[in-house]
C-alpha cells in the first residue's frame, strides 16, 4: 500500500519556508514531530470536559509512549494488512469523500428533486383523501363477492343517511393503517396509489364521497378531504434537505466525481482517494492530523492488541500468579457472594441443581444444568458472578442472611436457590475478579512493552521548543 499516510505525518517537518514557522519539537528514532502536530494533540485530548487534563509536561510522555507504539506497529508491517487498509480507509473517506463535493451541489439536488415533484403531478394539485375500504380476495367465490358489495353498499347507504364518515371508517374499514385516523390518508399525487383509487379520488370535489368501486382487492368508498398545490420550494426545501440528506445524497454526489475522474483518468477510486488526501491535508493541518490520528491510533490497537491486551487476557497462569502477588490490592470491605442464583419450575429441583454442581467448578455450571434439566424445555435459570450486597434480593436473603430482604423469583420460576460461598476478606480466586484483574495485569505488561520501546528506540525532545506550545 502506498504510505501516504505515513507522507502525512512528516510533511510538516520537511525541510521548506515553513520550518521556522513550525519547528521540530521531538524526533522519535529520528523521525520529526512538528509544534503543530504536537499542539494538534495536546489541545484535542486536554480541550474542554476532558476529566483528567495533562500540562504540558505530563503530556510529553504519553505522547511520547502513543508513538513509539506506532512506530513498532509500522516496523511490524501492521499497515499493510488487508483489514487494516479497509477499516482506515473507512474512517478516512469519511473526512475525504464529502470535500469533492462542489458548494451549492447538494442545493441543486435539492431543486432538481422538488422540480421532479412538480413533473410528477402532471400539471394536477395534491389531494388527501380518505376512504372506507372493505377487503375482498382476488380469488373470493361468488358468495364471498356478494357479501363484500352489500357490506360496502349497506356502507354508503348509511352515509347517504347522514352517518358521520370518520366514525363509520373507525368501526368497518379494514385498512388498519388509517381506520384508526377515521380512514384519513397522507396526501397524494398521480401514479402514487392504484389507477383505480386514483381516477375516482381525482373525480371528486372536497367533501364530496364517492359511490363504492371495486379494485384488484376489495370495495372502496372515498372522501376527499382536501386539494392543494404543491407548496413553493423555499416552504419544502428543508424537509427534501432532511430525505435527500438521510438517503446519503451528499455521498452519492461524491461517488458521481469519483467516477468521472476515474473515467478521465483511468485511475482507480482508492487511487484517487490517496491522491485527494494528500491534496487535501497539504492545505488544512487539521484535516492532516484528523486523518493521521485515525491512521496512527489504528496501528497502535493492533499493536497493542496483538502484542500486550489479548495475550494478556488468555495467559490464566500468569494472571493467577499475578493475583495471588497482587492480592490485597483487591481486599473488599463488606463480604461478597461468588456463586450463583437459580430459578426452579420445580421445587424439588433447587436441591437436585446443587448436588449437580457440588463438585465441579463453577466455569462447567451452566453446561451441566444445560444439559441435565433444559435439554427439552427450560426448567432451570440461573445468573452466575461474584454479589455483593444490594445486587440481588435473593443472594441478599439467603446468603448475606438479611431478614429485609425479600425474595423475589423470576416469572413462572417459583423456587429460588443459590450455591456458592461468601467470601469476607476478598476474592478467592482471579476469576472472582477477573474484569479488575486482567485490566490490571494488561496495564502492567503494556508498561513493560513500552519500557523495552523506549531501549529499542531513540526520542530526543527539544526543550526549547517545548516551552514555546500554545505560546508563539
Amino acid at each position: 500500500m502506498k504510505r501516504i499516510f505515513i507522507t502525512l505525518a512528516l510533511a510538516a517537518a520537511a525541510f521548506t519556508a515553513r520550518a521556522q514557522e513550525d519547528p521540530i519539537v521531538m524526533r522519535i528514532n529520528g523521525m520529526p514531530v512538528t509544534r503543530s502536530e504536537f499542539e494538534y494533540n495536546y489541545n484535542k485530548n486536554n480541550s474542554e470536559g476532558v476529566i483528567d487534563k495533562k500540562n504540558v509536561e505530563e503530556y510529553v510522555e504519553l505522547f511520547v509512549n502513543y508513538k513509539l507504539k506506532v512506530l513498532a506497529a509500522l516496523d511490524d508491517r501492521l499497515d499493510t494488512l488487508s483489514s487494516y487498509q479497509k477499516e482506515f480507509r473507512q474512517y478516512r473517506d469519511q473526512q475525504i469523500r464529502p470535500l469533492l463535493v462542489q458548494d451549492g451541489a447538494t442545493e441543486k439536488e435539492y431543486r432538481a428533486y422538488y422540480d421532479g415533484m412538480i413533473a410528477r403531478l402532471e400539471g394536477k394539485q395534491l389531494l388527501q383523501p380518505a376512504h372506507i375500504l372493505i377487503h375482498l380476495r382476488q380469488d373470493a367465490t361468488e358468495e364471498q363477492r356478494a357479501a363484500a358489495k352489500a357490506r360496502i353498499d349497506s356502507v354508503y347507504q348509511a352515509l347517504k343517511d347522514g352517518a358521520d364518515f370518520a366514525e363509520l371508517a373507525k368501526q368497518v374499514s379494514q385498512d388498519p393503517g388509517s381506520a384508526g385516523r377515521g380512514g384519513v390518508l397522507p396526501w397524494i399525487g398521480p401514479n402514487q396509489v392504484v389507477k383505480e383509487f386514483e381516477d375516482v379520488a381525482y373525480s371528486l370535489e372536497v367533501d364530496e364521497i364517492s359511490e363504492p368501486f371495486l379494485m384488484s382487492f376489495g370495495y372502496d368508498i372515498i372522501k376527499l378531504m382536501g386539494k392543494k398545490d404543491l407548496e413553493p420550494y423555499e416552504e419544502l426545501h428543508d424537509m427534501i434537505k432532511k430525505y435527500l440528506d438521510g438517503q446519503g445524497i451528499e455521498n452519492h454526489i461524491a461517488q458521481q466525481v469519483l467516477d468521472s475522474i476515474a473515467s478521465q483518468d483511468q485511475k482507480s477510486i482508492e487511487q484517487i482517494l490517496d491522491e485527494k488526501t494528500e491534496e487535501f491535508c497539504a492545505k488544512d493541518d487539521e484535516l492532516k492530523y484528523l486523518v493521521q490520528e485515525y491512521h496512527d491510533g489504528l496501528l497502535l490497537f493492533e499493536e497493542c492488541n496483538q502484542k500486550v491486551w489479548e495475550p494478556a487476557a488468555k495467559d490464566t497462569l500468569a494472571l493467577t500468579a499475578y493475583f495471588k502477588k497482587h492480592k490485597k490490592h483487591y481486599a473488599w470491605k463488606e463480604p461478597h457472594f461468588s456463586g450463583m442464583v437459580y430459578y426452579c419450575k420445580q421445587a424439588g429441583d433447587v436441591e437436585a441443581v446443587k448436588k449437580l454442581v457440588k463438585k465441579l467448578p463453577q466455569d462447567k455450571w451452566m453446561t451441566a444444568i444445560r444439559e441435565t434439566f433444559n435439554k427439552d424445555s427450560v426448567m432451570v435459570r440461573m445468573e452466575r458472578r461474584v454479589f455483593k450486597k444490594g445486587d440481588n434480593p435473593n443472594v441478599d436473603s439467603l446468603a448475606f442472611k438479611d431478614k429485609s430482604a425479600e425474595l423475589k423469583p423470576v416469572k413462572n420460576y417459583p423456587n429460588v436457590g443459590i450455591f456458592g460461598k461468601v467470601l469476607k476478606k476478598g476474592p478467592a480466586v482471579w476469576t472472582d475478579v477477573s474484569s479488575q484483574v486482567v485490566s490490571d495485569y494488561q496495564r502492567l505488561k503494556e508498561n513493560e512493552f513500552v519500557a523495552e520501546l523506549r531501549k529499542r528506540y531513540t526520542v530526543e525532545i527539544d526543550e526549547e521548543v517545548l516551552k514555546t506550545i500554545n505560546n508563539h
